[in-house]
């Protein structure tokens, strides 16, 4: 693994998250720029991303050994954030935002470059990838959909909440390209070319957003109740990535196979989660410095791993 290539993933997405401070510090954007990107990638951009990414997937590929490690791993690092939050008082909506952030890595604008620079090929994030996009997204937004309509006095019920889904673009997107994809259905370039240049939006306006949000933010922290701030740092950066060790060694991987699931959970919390935290307007500041703060530490965690 190269070192290298740990280092240029990091600093491709640290580039754009720094544009996103300095035209937040200028004012170049008008107020509520933060929570316009965010929506424009929830309801627009990550659902063509998703749909893309799914429609191309080598699915006998992705269906391997890998993810079930890697969906192991991320389903027990989320459940074991919520004892954290129950036991804090913490409200709903947020401790489903930790639980989100505890598990759900930046497999996106982060992982493919560290895949490529580090493992030799994108392909090797493809599992946790594939996971993220087809099973915690659509769930973790369902859920937040639902948190949210009852903290509004709403009462979804039994049929609103089995209903939710079908309100949810990035699962709808989900399930369309995975259908046409197994399917074989090819669609032509001619549809597709522009939901690949609203795919292109995606990572580069959550970045934005993230920047947009660190320009003016208090000290990382401040905002959160810092137990479950410190609980979500420790399970992104050190128990995700050791789960993943030791689930990939019971179930035989080992050399480049079991580097790989280790690295993919050795990443930091995903920016995806701070869109989602503000488009559902529930724990948005835990999400932006879990995100910032899991980045840093992951950046020892991820060289070490190289070594």
């Amino acid at each position: 693994m190269r070192v290298s290539g740990v280092l240029e993933g990091f600093l491709v997405i640290g580039v754009v998250v720094a544009v996103g401070v300095v035209v937040g510090r200028f004012g170049v954007l008008p107020e509520g720029a933060t929570e316009t990107l965010s929506r424009t990638a929830f309801f627009v951009a990550s659902p063509a991303l998703l749909f893309v990414t799914l429609l191309r997937a080598d699915v006998a590929r992705v269906l391997s050994t890998g993810l079930v490690v890697t969906a192991l791993a991320a389903v027990a690092v989320c459940l074991l954030y919520i004892p954290v939050g129950v036991l804090r008082r913490r409200p709903r909506g947020e401790t489903v935002v930790g639980s989100m952030a505890s598990g759900y890595l930046n497999a996106g604008n982060l992982g493919i470059p560290i895949a490529t620079y580090a493992l030799g090929s994108a392909a090797e994030i493809a599992p946790s990838l594939i996971f993220q996009l087809a099973v915690l997204t659509p769930a973790y937004t369902t859920l937040l959909d639902v948190v949210a309509a009852r903290r509004r006095g709403e009462d979804p019920g039994i049929g609103g909440a089995l209903l939710a889904p079908l309100r949810n673009p990035l699962l709808l997107a989900t399930v369309a390209g995975l259908l046409l994809n197994v399917a074989g259905v090819s669609v032509p370039e001619s549809l597709l070319q522009p939901v690949e240049l609203l795919a292109d939006l995606a990572v580069p306006a959550m970045l934005l957003a993230f920047g947009l949000s660190l320009a003016h933010a208090q000290r990382p922290g401040r905002d959160d109740d810092p137990v479950c701030l410190g609980a979500v740092i420790v399970l992104k950066n050190l128990v995700h990535p050791f789960l993943a060790w030791l689930i990939g060694s019971t179930f035989g991987l080992e050399g480049p196979a079991l580097l790989a699931v280790v690295v993919s959970a050795a990443l930091p919390t995903a920016q995806n989660v701070f869109g989602y935290a503000v488009r559902f307007a529930t724990g948005v500041p835990l999400a932006r410095d879990a995100a910032l703060i899991t980045t840093v530490v992951s950046v020892p965690v991820l060289l070490v791993v190289a070594l």
